[in-house]
């Protein structure tokens, strides 16, 4: 088991120290995932910025946590996916589609199912998809803009699952209700 080191504030490099009091501040307490980027600090300046562009594209709470849970479940983030059920929560977003997310079963909602089935596709073929598979999103509503958002999303989450992985990053106190684990998916 691998681990890197958590970074607070005055263990931090100089140029994360900032950008961890953005996480104090934004969050009330610094994410484990964020005291790890620290060791690296213009890693947290991208994954913060990237963050805040997803949060901002066209996408809607419901969406966002599509794309980020469908993301996170792939990539058997045992970090991100319980942070993303609460996040999910803070959003107000349906307990039914979150469950649905965790346990990699269709959505009821055949857009969300659209856009959860493309941003798998997206993440299994390493962006190469066809243009059926296109056309099976663009029926449910979105567009070309969509389809790159997706991509963007995905950039935020390849560096927290990623460096979650390596870094064997324990899940903040205010998410281990939602600890979830690949291996305990009921399919």
């Amino acid at each position: 088991m691998t681990t890197l080191k958590i970074h607070n504030i005055e263990s931090a490099p100089e140029e994360s120290k900032a950008l961890l009091e953005n996480s104090q501040k934004a969050y009330g307490m610094i994410p484990g995932l964020h005291g790890v980027l620290a060791g690296a600090p213009k890693i947290l300046e991208a994954y913060q910025a990237l963050h805040q562009l997803f949060v901002d594209s066209s996408f809607n709470e419901e969406e966002l946590t599509v794309v980020w849970q469908t993301i996170n479940v792939e990539h058997a983030c045992h970090y991100c996916v319980p942070a993303h059920t609460g996040i999910a929560k803070m959003m107000k977003v349906d307990d039914a589609i979150t469950e649905a997310l965790r346990n990699e079963t269709p959505l009821e909602s055949s857009k969300l199912e659209a856009l959860r089935t493309l941003t798998l596709t997206i993440v299994r073929n390493r962006g190469y998809v066809t243009q059926d598979d296109l056309d099976a999103f663009y029926a449910a509503g979105y567009g070309e803009a969509q389809v790159l958002e997706i991509i963007l999303g995905l950039s935020q989450k390849t560096i927290s699952n990623y460096v979650n992985h390596i870094a064997n990053t324990p899940v903040d106190a205010g998410f281990k209700a939602f600890t979830w684990s690949k291996e305990n998916v009921a399919k």
